[in-house]
């Protein structure tokens, strides 16, 4: 979402240029860098280096930015930490559309009309449906118009085909989250009985219990007659600690993650990118919890916790709106 507002700051539409500024020019939570300057060059006829100083001049001006370097045409650039933090109140007032962007405004993509893997005659055309179709929707998030494939003259497979065995032991959710993880070069069956295992080792798992537990804190919060209160009362100063601002850091690149994925053709780097993110909050939620029963590290007053509640609120809706796009559900329960 970070990387999208600097775009948008700058009047460019720059996603899909951002990546994580590796440590010797900050690397640090919400600290964002960018080729953009080389692509700005490319069509202007100035060197990167003019292109990348006239951008910073431009950033440093604006409030919630906190620092801006150039090194060789490259941009870096670090938003404040009240700006990273504000994204607890902003990803859950936008709900699912926290992963859109603009990144593919004007392109056109084909995409399966559903990836229902009862169709799939073997494993290699259950993989190309399945990746097809959530392309489709990362594409689409990202603002593409997408053109719907309809497959009305396919037979069904026969009884014994292996994905349709597969998903009836192990269910289409975690067939399907297994296919779109294993990339393009791929091949051969999944393993249904890896799939269903409900051990950290397993994504599927990892992924959806991460959102089932962000979603169980908050409802959990709710018994106790913890309130979050108004987006308006949220104190971002109060999340500065290093496992809050990983989460908040790893939030903020969703839609970038999304618009990337989709246009590379590589939704199994999405898959990945929400592992990350489920790692990120079940450290966050160990080390930072949110309810009184978190022992020493329970918030110490109302406004500690409420802060820590619109943290969970933003990882349960940025997981939750990640595992739709995949095609998968999300658990609300542990």
């Amino acid at each position: 979402m970070i990387p999208g507002d600097i775009g948008r700051e700058l009047g460019l539409r720059a996603s899909g240029t951002w990546r994580p500024a590796p440590p010797g020019v900050g690397g640090a939570p919400g600290t964002y860098a960018t080729s953009l300057p080389f692509l700005v060059a490319r069509e202007t006829g100035e060197t990167p280096g003019d292109v990348a100083a006239g951008l910073a001049e431009l950033l440093r001006r604006v409030a919630w930015i906190g620092a801006v370097s150039v090194t060789g045409g490259y941009l870096t650039v670090t938003v404040t930490g009240r700006a990273l933090a504000a994204l607890a109140v902003r990803v859950p007032a936008a709900g699912a559309g926290c992963a859109a962007s603009d990144a593919l405004c004007g392109a056109e993509l084909a995409a399966p009309a559903a990836d229902d893997l009862g169709w799939a005659a073997s494993w290699d055309e259950a993989r190309q449906v399945v990746a097809g179709a959530v392309t489709g929707r990362l594409a689409e998030a990202a603002g593409a118009t997408i053109k719907v494939q309809s497959h009305t003259e396919r037979m069904p497979p026969p009884d014994q085909a292996a994905p349709a065995t597969a998903v009836a032991f192990a269910g289409a959710d975690a067939i399907r989250y297994a296919l779109v993880r294993t990339g393009p070069a791929r091949r051969g069956p999944i393993d249904a009985v890896r799939c269903v295992q409900n051990d950290f080792g397993n994504p599927f798992f990892a992924v959806r219990y991460a959102h089932a537990d962000a979603a169980s804190v908050l409802r959990w919060a709710t018994d106790l007659g913890l309130d979050r209160g108004r987006p308006a009362e949220f104190r971002p100063e109060l999340l500065t600690h290093p496992g809050e601002l990983k989460l908040l850091d790893d939030i903020s690149w969703l839609p970038e993650r999304t618009a990337s994925a989709a246009r590379r053709r590589r939704p199994d780097a999405f898959a990945r990118y929400l592992e990350r993110l489920a790692g990120a909050w079940l450290d966050c939620r160990e080390s930072r919890p949110a309810l009184p029963f978190g022992g020493r590290a329970a918030p110490g007053d109302a406004a500690a916790a409420a802060a820590r509640l619109w943290l969970a609120a933003a990882a349960r809706t940025a997981l939750g709106t990640g595992l739709g796009l995949l095609g998968v559900t999300a658990p609300w329960r542990l």
